[in-house]
């Protein structure tokens, strides 16, 4: 696949799977033979993922993803993206704020015929938890 192949998979999962929660898009455009090298998919393959993106569209119905950079090269995408959403459900043992939260990402995904068959992920987790109230600042607040 071309490299703007690889970035439209990846715009994909941005706008229908976060944006609209359509989980069934998942199984179109992730590889049965996922592996997810973030922290937060408990499971590391295609079915952690699917819960992790479940659990954060019930958290953040209202999820948007602004793609802000997208630079492509061999099989490899990387995106850098700004994630905005307000936070009425439960999001990894955080009761809803109610709070609207914005934070940075970095995606690098590996695409194999059409599908991503790897995943890499840094987003300001610090950040975001201060946004919802989680954690505070020494000498802010």
């Amino acid at each position: 696949m071309s490299t703007e192949q690889n970035k439209a998979t990846l715009r994909r999962h941005y706008n229908e799977v976060m944006g609209q929660g359509k989980l069934d898009v998942v199984d179109q455009i992730v590889a049965p033979s996922f592996v997810d090298h973030d922290r937060d998919n408990p499971t590391h393959d295609l079915a952690g993922a699917k819960q992790f993106f479940a659990m954060a569209r019930s958290a953040f119905p209202d999820n948007s993803t602004t793609v802000e950079d997208m630079i492509a090269e061999g099989d490899r995408v990387v995106a850098r993206i700004t994630v905005t959403g307000t936070h009425r459900g439960e999001f990894m043992g955080t009761p809803p704020t109610g709070k609207y939260v914005t934070f940075p990402c970095i995606d690098i995904v590996r695409c194999a015929d059409g599908r991503i068959v790897e995943h890499w992920s840094l987003l300001d987790n610090l950040g975001l938890l201060q946004q919802l109230g989680v954690l505070s600042v020494p000498g802010q607040g």
